[in-house]
């Protein structure tokens, strides 16, 4: 992953990306095509996803860590399972899922994996950490099921990753402070974006108002199934605004539509069903200064292989006994390479 901060002249005006102007956000037609540049003058973060692979580390006693992969049937799950193989942990042959993938078999890097809906939510959990006692959980289901899921995590007394959104996050996090059990809850699983928004927070707390008087605009394009805007870019723009920076949330740009992300934006047809290509563009009062930070994200690799390193760092946690509070995906970066 390249990067580089770089103020540039003139290079980014208005009217040569419409797109970027500053009006309501939208999912308007584009008129004009514009590519992501595939090798940015500016803060740069791409990844793309292709076959999941990591250096076995055969002497490490984590390789053995068995995990349990709710969810098992979405596409994050999947891609939890397969980085999860990768790296050597161990998948227990059992998830949680909605009532109408209840019996289901998902087949996936040679295991076989039985699908249980709610009503057995309770009993199989208990039954599974009691064969499994070094047993993670990880959470990828939907939104309206976070809270149960997390009070049940807590009465069993099982450690979790959470990488689903949603939800009551306020009721969620009280729930977990409660039950005193090990968990790793963050809606951005992916390490080096989260290690972009701390950069970017710590220049917000250290230097408030730098970049006072900058127009600021904002993109973001995200498979045709979001509806909503991306919570990374929301939490990127207050940062800009701490810098002095004013912007409104509603002036985002939103791109959604197929045609445009691939022929406007420039996201590969293979990842129009999962990326996440943000652009953000700083220009001073006279636009004789430009900074732009950018980050794309194709498939969901780098969210896989951030889980599997939370997994790692809260089975480190559980077996030297740390405090049993809910961690985040800061605290895995600052733990250092977990492989």
């Amino acid at each position: 992953m390249a990067s580089l901060l770089k103020a540039s002249s003139n290079a980014f005006l208005s009217e040569k990306l419409p797109f970027l102007s500053r009006s309501k956000t939208r999912q308007g037609v584009v008129p004009k095509k514009v590519t992501f540049r595939s090798a940015p003058v500016a803060l740069s973060l791409s990844t793309s996803t292709g076959t999941v692979e990591h250096d076995p580390i055969s002497n490490s006693p984590d390789i053995a860590i068995p995990i349990m992969v709710n969810g098992c049937t979405g596409k994050m799950g999947k891609s939890v399972i397969q980085a999860a193989d990768s790296a050597g942990l161990h998948v227990v042959p059992v998830s949680f899922d909605a009532e109408k993938n209840s019996g289901q078999t998902v087949e996936l890097c040679g295991k076989k994996i039985l699908v249980h809906g709610p009503s057995d939510r309770e009993r199989i959990l208990a039954s599974v950490f009691q064969e499994y006692p070094n047993l993670i959980v990880v959470d990828y289901t939907v939104p309206a099921t976070v809270n149960d899921n997390a009070e049940l995590y807590g009465k069993v007394g099982v450690p979790f990753v959470m990488g689903t959104t949603g939800g009551d996050r306020d009721q969620l996090y009280k729930t977990v402070e409660e039950s005193k059990v090990y968990a790793v809850i963050s809606p951005q699983m992916g390490k080096q974006v989260v290690a972009f928004l701390a950069a970017m927070e710590i220049m917000a707390e250290q230097f408030p108002g730098a970049f006072s008087g900058y127009s600021l605009q904002v993109m973001e394009s995200h498979q045709a199934g979001k509806l909503d805007t991306s919570g990374t870019a929301k939490a990127i723009i207050s940062c800009f605004q701490k810098l002095g920076v004013s912007f409104d949330m509603d002036q985002i740009q939103m791109i959604r539509d197929p045609k445009q992300q691939v022929e406007m934006v420039g996201v590969p047809e293979e990842h129009l069903s999962g990326h996440a290509f943000h652009l953000y563009h700083l220009t001073s009062p006279d636009q004789t200064v430009s900074f732009e930070f950018q980050h794309n994200v194709c498939g969901r690799s780098i969210y896989a292989e951030g889980t599997v390193d939370a997994v790692l760092f809260l089975a480190k946690k559980v077996k030297l006994k740390a405090d049993k509070r809910i961690y985040n995906m800061i605290d895995v970066l600052r733990e250092g390479n977990m492989r």
